[in-house]
């Protein structure tokens, strides 16, 4: 099965030593990236079961991974941790991530050509098996989970409402920023009308 929580074969030696930590703590392993350049950055992207995480439960995953991270030594280079959410236009890598969030835009890029293109972009429409349905404007196709080389949620109106009401109801968003918020995307959405 396709791997998009860690593609590189580092990334993948990453998530086999830190997702047993991850996971004792009681978050999932959304996507680990090594990325090279002046300086090399470690990216985990971390949350809860329910999709949630705060500043101070990063920062605990940060002290355990470090630890691990000191002990196993697999990074040769000097490099930063980046412990963080995986934000609102998240990726998509694992095949329930297709089914959470079923109803929302998405970008999607297979490693080989389907029907001459490689990037999908429309609703998400849930999954059938192993494959990753979606509807495009030439109707709902099914993308086998093992073709996938890339998948994320598209940023809209809609899905910012959804992370506001979820963040509402684990009581982070208080109930009058929540309604000036929701009110201020109501104004800009029927501005753009």
């Amino acid at each position: 099965m396709s791997d998009l929580i860690a593609k590189a074969a580092i990334d993948k030696r990453m998530a086999e030593i830190l997702t047993p930590v991850i996971e004792g703590l009681g978050f999932e392993l959304v996507r680990v990236r090594l990325m090279s350049g002046k300086e090399s950055t470690l990216q985990l992207m971390v949350q809860r079961p329910d999709g949630a995480i705060e500043v101070d439960e990063c920062a605990q995953i940060s002290t355990a991974v470090s630890a691990v991270l000191d002990v196993e030594d697999p990074i040769l280079d000097a490099y930063t941790l980046e412990v963080s959410s995986p934000g609102i236009d998240r990726p998509l890598t694992r095949l329930k991530d297709f089914d959470q969030w079923e109803g929302y835009e998405a970008k999607i890029e297979t490693t080989e050509l389907i029907d001459g293109r490689r990037r999908f972009k429309g609703e998400l429409a849930g999954i059938d098996g192993d494959e990753v349905l979606i509807n495009i404007p030439e109707g709902t196709i099914g993308l086998q989970f093992d073709w996938l080389s890339d998948a994320k949620l598209v940023l809209t109106d809609d899905l910012i409402k959804e992370m506001l009401k979820q963040r509402k109801a684990a009581g982070i968003v208080n109930e009058d920023d929540f309604d000036a918020i929701e009110e201020e995307t109501q104004t800009e959405g029927s501005k753009e009308d």
